[in-house]
């Protein structure tokens, strides 16, 4: 890719929202940091603001065609800058286990690795359904986090007590189930994809 290139994807919306995303992350980190329940409150609205951002960035790009280069690399990175963002905080807030966070994003860092690998080689390796649910779990388990206090709910007229921070765990635990699960599928297609070994000569 030529610089010009990447200075005209870098001004597409959707390259413009990725990056927008990406401002969000001190944002959002600096509320959860603070610990109030009010700045928690507000801190999971950026989250979602900015998880929102991840599908109508690619939304967009399909729709108008214009799906890039500079998107391709830019739209996970800041994905992984986030998440890995605000589990750091929540580290040093003592809201998870260190040992959790680090098995996480040692996950993402090698099926990252796996996956750019893959692509270099002219290999495309899809996310399969377990990743899918390892996402949406995950999402789930940092929200309840973030906003982490104990609030009463109306549940269709039944006022319930519910302790976030305890459904966020329990959240992200069950993503770690769908982590592995899922990273044993992107092994065994990243190999299934390797092409055969030449017959050695006799």
């Amino acid at each position: 890719m030529s610089a010009n290139t990447i200075r005209q994807d870098i001004v597409n919306i959707p390259n413009l929202l990725t990056l927008f995303r990406i401002a969000l992350i001190p944002v959002v980190c600096a509320l959860i940091y603070d610990g109030e329940p009010l700045q928690c409150l507000i801190a999971y609205i950026f989250f979602a603001i900015a998880s929102f951002t991840d599908w109508l960035d690619g939304y967009i790009a399909r729709k108008q065609n214009l799906v890039s280069m500079t998107g391709k690399f830019l739209d996970p990175l800041a994905d992984k800058l986030l998440i890995m963002a605000v589990l750091i905080i929540l580290v040093a807030l003592g809201r998870v286990d260190q040992w959790l966070v680090i098995l996480i994003l040692s996950r993402e860092i090698s099926i990252t690795s796996l996956r750019a690998l893959a692509a270099g080689e002219g290999m495309v390796i899809a996310a399969g359904q377990g990743g899918k649910y390892k996402t949406a779990f995950q999402m789930l388990g940092i929200v309840g986090l973030i906003i982490h206090y104990t609030y009463e709910l109306n549940y269709f007229g039944a006022i319930v007590k519910m302790n976030f921070h305890r459904v966020g765990l329990y959240f992200l635990v069950l993503s770690m189930i769908f982590s592995f699960y899922s990273a044993g599928q992107y092994v065994q297609n990243f190999l299934k994809s390797l092409p055969d070994a030449p017959d050695a000569a006799t």
